[in-house]
């Protein structure tokens, strides 16, 4: 029985279903076509229903819900793991003058970017593009600022970039609340012991992973490209946690406060149209 599934080829996404589409656990019957793409391409194509089985930014989900039903296992969640706002200016920089910068974002239905609308909502100059050219278009002059995400945290500094805010920390300190970043969604329109059979592969791909760690596989270096060990390792580390083994009570507690965020953020970033139940039961 095939179903499609999606993720990046982020460490921390390759770490995760490396067991599971690799065969190194028992996928129960299961055959999963997988296609690796950037969050933001799975954000778009969860909008159109593409995939049966996703990994997806939040305001992604929150606009599929009529599509998706999130997964209790394989998300990003957790404290002092949100994207960071740089520039390339050393000086401290005032708030005001944000509000009046061109920032280059990795898309619009990311969650990087509704936590710069949650910390800035009147930044409304905004430049979307693939995550990994942030830091290259701020160096260049093409934005006065970028929120950058994944190993780009580990990085930015190496290049002579300079931290703005953590607008993790900012939603931290506003909420109590584990940043939410994104999950694993699957469509409703599956037979319901699948989902739930694919919530339970994908916990036993996880905890598989982490009984081997701190070994890097093959397959998360295949396509982490030039990255290091050392940063695939941070990577994994700041991005796998207990929260994705079991969202738990706390994570569904950030996600339905990020998703009252969403509601209430800039009426051009966002087409909210859909309901439905968030989570797998």
């Amino acid at each position: 029985m095939k179903v499609s599934l999606g993720f990046s080829p982020c460490p921390n996404d390759t770490f995760i279903f490396d067991a599971l589409v690799n065969h190194k656990i028992d996928t129960e019957g299961l055959e999963f076509e997988t296609v690796l793409e950037d969050v933001e391409t799975l954000n778009q194509w969860a909008l159109q229903g593409k995939l049966d089985i996703t990994k997806l930014s939040f305001p992604a989900f929150f606009q599929s819900l009529d599509k998706y039903v999130l997964l209790n296992a394989g998300s990003a969640l957790g404290k002092g793991v949100g994207p960071l706002l740089i520039s390339n200016n050393e000086t401290g920089t005032p708030n005001d003058e944000i509000n009046h910068f061109s920032i280059a974002i990795p898309g619009i239905n990311t969650t990087a970017n509704l936590l710069l609308s949650f910390a800035f909502p009147h930044a409304k100059n905004k430049i979307p593009m693939i995550f990994s050219a942030i830091e290259d278009a701020v160096l260049a002059g093409q934005a006065d600022a970028g929120v950058i995400i994944h190993e780009n945290r580990f990085t930015y500094r190496q290049k002579g970039l300079h931290k703005i805010m953590d607008l993790g920390e900012y939603w931290e300190e506003k909420m109590k609340l584990p940043v939410p970043l994104g999950g694993i969604a699957a469509k409703r329109r599956l037979p319901e012991d699948r989902i739930k059979k694919t919530d339970r592969l994908i916990r036993k791909s996880i905890e598989y992973a982490f009984a081997n760690y701190p070994l890097i596989t093959d397959y998360v270096k295949l396509h982490s490209q030039s990255m290091s060990k050392d940063v695939m390792r941070q990577h994994i580390e700041l991005y796998v946690n207990s929260f994705s083994l079991d969202l738990s009570e706390e994570g569904k507690k950030a996600v339905e406060k990020l998703y009252e965020i969403f509601l209430t953020s800039q009426p051009l970033d966002y087409a909210i149209h859909s309901s439905g139940q968030f989570f797998l039961l």
